[in-house]
């Protein structure tokens, strides 16, 4: 079965830091073909932006080689605009394009901060993504 995710950076960051984790476990499920990342440009650039600071001391190369492969193995969409508050309005794109894509498949979004979106069964922490995964194929 494919599971459709947009996926936050907040669980991006953490995969990267700390590659045996839960948000390690979800990107190692994108790499393998059972989740397909939904992102736009904006997801992107900010995968880029979040990933680059000094602080997380990652390389060009592999945060390239990084959003590269998100690129090649997901879905690229565009979202109307919504008209809803978020904690963060750097969140929203997420929503968005989380929304937008569940107008055609069933599409998650992955964060780590679920209190900074709208309470929808949709909207799951990386242990609940992979209980979803995990239940649904066994």
């Amino acid at each position: 079965m494919r599971y459709y995710a947009v996926i936050d950076t907040n669980v991006v960051v953490s995969a990267m830091l700390k590659w045996h984790s839960l948000p390690g476990n979800i990107l190692e499920l994108v790499f393998d073909g059972i989740i397909t990342p939904v992102f736009n440009d904006e997801i992107l650039s900010e995968y880029r932006e979040v990933l680059s600071r000094p602080k997380f001391n990652l390389s060009n190369q592999i945060i390239e080689d990084f959003v590269g492969n998100i690129e090649e193995l997901g879905l690229s969409i565009k979202a109307a605009t919504l008209d809803l508050d978020f904690p963060d309005p750097k969140d929203r794109v997420f929503y968005e394009i989380t929304m937008e894509s569940r107008k055609s498949d069933e599409t998650y979004l992955v964060t780590g901060n679920i209190k900074h979106f709208p309470e929808q069964c949709f909207v799951v922490t990386p242990r609940e993504m992979l209980e979803i995964v995990f239940s649904k194929n066994n």
